[in-house]
């Protein structure tokens, strides 16, 4: 996959689908796989590292996980979130920030937001580097939103969301993120755009979908919000290879004369 080909999903009605991806052992089984699009997120703040929220990125762990997870999946198209307030920058360091996710290894860069991000998206696209918007909950906006809440629910904040998409997409996006928004909304939005949307929580209208890879693989039980569906128990799957292999070890089950050098 290379940017050009999402333009053509979206033109032929084809579904694009794209999952998290932080380290080197993930990215060798997506690699394996038929994902379209792997999203080095800033969310890797909190999967990753335990932090509360992704304001927590910095552009240096955005850096060695975008470099782990090139090694690992060497043919994927990999975009890499720009941290909190990155875009905010003189163009000078933006830029500079750009370049180390690009050098780590990502095809392209997510940045949150629209409003004051215009003129250094259109300075990142004419500067020859693909990117990505995010509209909608922008988790590194969570503070001020009071919460992770679902955004465009009222005729103003929905038309407000849908001219930002309209800007996104004139300032040379290539594709956007619309997180946790009605699917009406959803649905508008990827009709009046010429540019791939991927969803998540904002219903089946969009171009394509994202998630977590831990959470689609039910790494965390509890964590189950409406948008999200578990692919795998995987807690319980790994909890319970691990307890087997403590029983092996303390019943003298394991290693086997087969599993020892002689």
């Amino acid at each position: 996959m290379n940017v050009i080909d999402f333009a053509s999903k979206k033109r032929q009605n084809d579904k694009i689908s794209m999952v998290t991806c932080y380290d080197y052992w993930s990215a060798q089984i997506l690699e394996k796989t038929d994902i379209d699009m792997l999203l080095v997120g800033d969310s890797l703040a909190m999967v990753m590292h335990g932090f509360p929220s992704t304001v927590h990125a910095t552009i240096e762990l955005m850096e060695i996980h975008s470099a782990a997870v090139r090694r690992g999946a060497p043919n994927k198209f990999i975009v890499g979130d720009l941290p909190f307030l990155t875009a905010r920058y003189s163009v000078d360091l933006v830029l500079d920030n750009v370049r180390r996710l690009m050098h780590a290894g990502c095809n392209a860069v997510k940045i949150e937001g629209a409003i004051g991000h215009i003129d250094v998206i259109k300075h990142i696209v004419e500067s020859g580097v693909p990117v990505m918007g995010h509209l909608g909950l922008t988790p590194q906006s969570v503070e001020a939103f009071g919460g992770h809440k679902v955004q465009g629910k009222s005729a103003c904040s929905a038309e407000k969301i849908l001219e930002e998409a309209k800007l996104l997409e004139h300032a040379g996006c290539f594709g956007m993120v619309l997180e946790c928004i009605p699917q009406k909304l959803g649905d508008r939005i990827t009709r009046n755009v010429s540019i791939p949307t991927i969803g998540i929580g904002a219903g089946p209208h969009t171009d394509g979908q994202v998630l977590v890879l831990q959470d689609m693989l039910g790494m965390q039980e509890d964590f189950k919000p409406k948008f999200l569906r578990h692919y795998l128990k995987g807690s319980e799957v790994l909890s319970e290879a691990v307890d087997r292999f403590h029983e092996d070890v303390t019943q003298s089950e394991f290693p086997s004369c087969e599993e020892s050098y002689r």
